[in-house]
């Protein structure tokens, strides 16, 4: 088996810190596998399984696929749930462009993170490309009504996006059987 792989924006500390500053006193009302807010990321693109003489490749062909993207300000805010609230599986905060240019900046990233990934002949995660910071996961399905009413009110400060991220999944390697992350490069956006 090759590498678990993700392309990603990583929020900023401000960003992280009051995310985690708004979840923090919340936890405890629920039995979620909560996401560590060091793990916080916006996946653009999933490649469950990377040969390891592809890595680079991959990494190379984002970079110049992300070459000339503009730099979006973005702000995490609101609830995002997959599949829905009644049969909640994964909890999550949306992303929300500051412009609506900067949305239109954010699918091309994640559709350039994709795009890449086919070039290097690799599989990458097929699910249609929804923006969000995921920072729950449910043991079962239930229901998440209150949780999404209480997202509804988040809002994060805004920020400017300049980098893209790719970072290898060690599954159970990290605290308490969570992955262990390890960034293997960082892409400057902003040409």
């Amino acid at each position: 088996m090759g590498t678990r792989l993700f392309a990603a924006l990583i929020p900023p500390e401000d960003a992280v810190e009051h995310l985690d500053a708004f979840l923090d006193p919340r936890r405890d009302a629920a039995d979620f596998r909560w996401t560590l807010a060091d793990q916080f990321h916006v996946t653009l693109a999933f490649l469950p399984d990377v040969a390891e003489d592809r890595v680079d490749d991959y990494i190379d062909r984002l970079a110049d696929g992300l070459e000339r993207t503009p730099i979006p300000d973005l702000r995490l805010a609101g609830p995002v749930v997959f599949p829905d609230a009644a049969a909640t599986k994964v909890l999550a905060v949306g992303v929300q462009p500051v412009s609506e240019a900067a949305d239109v900046v954010v699918e091309r990233m994640a559709g350039r993170a994709r795009n890449a990934a086919v070039q290097v002949g690799t599989v990458v995660d097929g699910q249609r490309f929804r923006a969000h910071l995921t920072v729950a996961r449910l043991r079962r399905p239930a229901d998440t009504t209150d949780w999404v009413r209480l997202l509804e009110t988040y809002s994060g400060p805004d920020w400017p996006v300049y980098e893209v991220a790719v970072v290898a999944s060690h599954l159970g390697e990290g605290p308490g059987g969570r992955p262990r992350y390890q960034t293997l490069a960082e892409i400057p956006i902003g040409g």
